[in-house]
């Protein structure tokens, strides 16, 4: 690399995958490889965006922070699930999508040389973000059991130090599916307190939980109700992957920096697309709307565990994706992934460079392919090996 910041930030593996899948323009092609999904995003969402395309206000850059009824609608969504009051004029900022808010927030947060902290098995996007914003990762290994990822909190507590600036958590997490609670936000308040390090809390994929609880938002923790920052997304949830707008809330100090790191990054959100959000954020039925999307979500992941029976997967406890842990079967990630690639139709990305534990697991991804298209992958498997 020419310049020295990208040394340590490889590719991830998913855009080579995904090109190749395009490249083969087969319909049988099984695709496991992106998060995307083809659930609909909700009814109310598509027709303010239809609106939009005929109002002059919305092909504006203004105002930069992002509209008013978005940062409304985003403030009061996560004062809801959090138990607090955000003022989204001075508390909230929109951005284009969940991970321009974690690089904005990581920008705003870590000074050159300071630790972040994060689960492992990770994103890679999360962990090259941090890179990229001179931070050093430092994981926390998520143990794979029987029922699936556990992470203890005194090891998240530990891991917290005085080289620490943030600690980045995601619940459920990708691509695991590691679901946090209240165990987790209490060891991380007083280790937090004690070393003066964020929280920030990307909340994604917060309310895709498969059993059935309502999200454990760690600003509700007293201890960390003003070390929180919360970046959300509508990629996933709401499914409005391709409409590219996030949010960030936190206390308004902080929230400032984050604001002018948005200003000199990006600029502006996607104008056509805030009004459409705000009111997928605020409809009556929003909160049924995600839920019967879960649903959906955990019958392709029930699924996809039936099929693969016998295999070295270990259970997701939420999110849109699974992993397969290779070593049992003797072959590397891209070794299986290409396997099922050639003989199985079947793309699926393999984990390298996605951290620490990244050579070992492939991932799987349930949330793009519909329950009868996933019937047959257990015999693709076996196909392909």
């Amino acid at each position: 690399m020419t310049v020295s910041r990208l040394r340590e930030i490889p590719g991830i593996g998913v855009d080579l995958l995904a090109d190749a899948a395009d490249a083969t323009a087969d319909p049988d092609l099984l695709r496991l490889e992106n998060l995307d999904t083809d659930l609909r995003p909700p009814a109310i969402a598509l027709a303010h965006t239809r609106s939009a395309i005929e109002e002059d206000a919305a092909n504006s850059y203004l105002p930069f922070q992002g509209r008013h009824s978005l940062r409304a609608a985003a403030a009061a969504h996560v004062g809801r699930l959090a138990g607090r009051e955000y003022d989204p004029d001075t508390d909230c900022v929109s951005v284009v999508g969940g991970l321009n808010g974690i690089l904005n927030t990581l920008l705003a947060t870590v000074e050159p040389g300071q630790e972040v902290v994060l689960c492992d098995p990770v994103y890679a996007g999360l962990v090259n973000r941090v890179r990229l914003a001179g931070g050093r990762p430092r994981f926390v290994r998520t143990e794979p059991t029987p029922a699936g990822w556990q992470v203890d909190p005194a090891a998240l507590a530990a891991a917290v130090g005085p080289d620490t600036a943030a600690v980045l958590m995601m619940a459920p997490a990708m691509p695991s599916g590691l679901v946090l609670d209240h165990r987790h936000w209490a060891a991380l308040a007083e280790a937090c307190t004690r070393h003066n390090a964020w929280l920030i809390y990307d909340a994604a994929m917060e309310r895709i939980r498969f059993d059935g609880l309502p999200p454990s938002h760690p600003a509700a923790h007293e201890g960390l109700a003003d070390r929180v920052i919360t970046v959300g997304s509508a990629s996933k949830e709401l499914r409005m992957t391709g409409w590219r707008v996030g949010w960030v809330v936190g206390p308004a100090p902080i929230l400032a920096d984050i604001r002018l790191v948005g200003l000199t990054n990006v600029v502006a959100q996607v104008g056509l697309a805030q009004e459409a959000v705000a009111a997928a954020l605020t409809a009556p039925d929003a909160e049924s709307d995600v839920a019967a999307a879960t649903a959906e979500w955990q019958r392709r992941c029930e699924t996809m565990l039936a099929q693969l029976d016998g295999y070295p997967v270990i259970r997701p406890h939420g999110g849109w994706s699974l992993l397969l842990d290779t070593r049992p079967l003797g072959l590397t990630p891209k070794e299986l992934s290409g396997r099922l690639f050639e003989h199985g139709r079947i793309a699926a990305t393999p984990m390298n460079w996605w951290g620490p534990s990244g050579e070992h697991y492939l991932r799987l991804v349930f949330a793009n392919e519909p329950v009868a298209r996933l019937s047959d992958l257990g015999e693709r498997f076996r196909r392909s090996l």
